[in-house]
């Protein structure tokens, strides 16, 4: 099993009124892990678009442990814990400075065909791409 794992910035227009990372930022950081795990299984988001196959979300869900400030240096890693014919279940933790658990996530993705609206299977041949970064789990 891999995991993308990429570095973070925390810059001073994220933090909010409390004084820590505001919580949308790790919304837009989850995005940010999903189009690189997407490039690292080989579909980057603009082929599969060219494709007419659209990834969308259907579920979002982060449990924060430990508050981000400004400053901070923060690591990212994203993989797959669960693979269906036309979903997957994306994991995410964040991890700050030496190695402060600071919040984990997961994200439910679907794939669907533009044109029709419909759920689109991923190909058998294609989820061996898939499956390298699966460490499956039971929801």
């Amino acid at each position: 099993m891999n995991k993308v794992k990429f570095d973070l910035e925390v810059y001073t227009f994220q933090i909010d009124i409390v004084g820590h990372l505001s919580n949308i930022v790790y919304i837009e950081w989850m995005e940010i892990g999903r189009l690189k795990l997407l490039d690292a299984i080989g579909f980057p988001v603009t082929e599969l678009t060219n494709k007419d196959i659209f990834p969308v979300l259907v579920n979002t869900n982060i449990t924060y442990k430990q508050p981000i400030f400004y400053g901070d240096k923060v690591r990212a890693e994203v993989w797959i814990s669960k693979l269906n014919a036309a979903s997957a279940i994306m994991e995410f933790r964040f991890i700050k400075n030496n190695g402060t658990l600071a919040a984990t996530g997961y994200q439910k993705g679907l794939f669907i065909t533009g044109s029709t609206g419909k759920p689109y299977r991923i190909p058998r041949e294609d989820r061996v791409f898939y499956e390298k970064y699966l460490l499956e789990v039971n929801y």
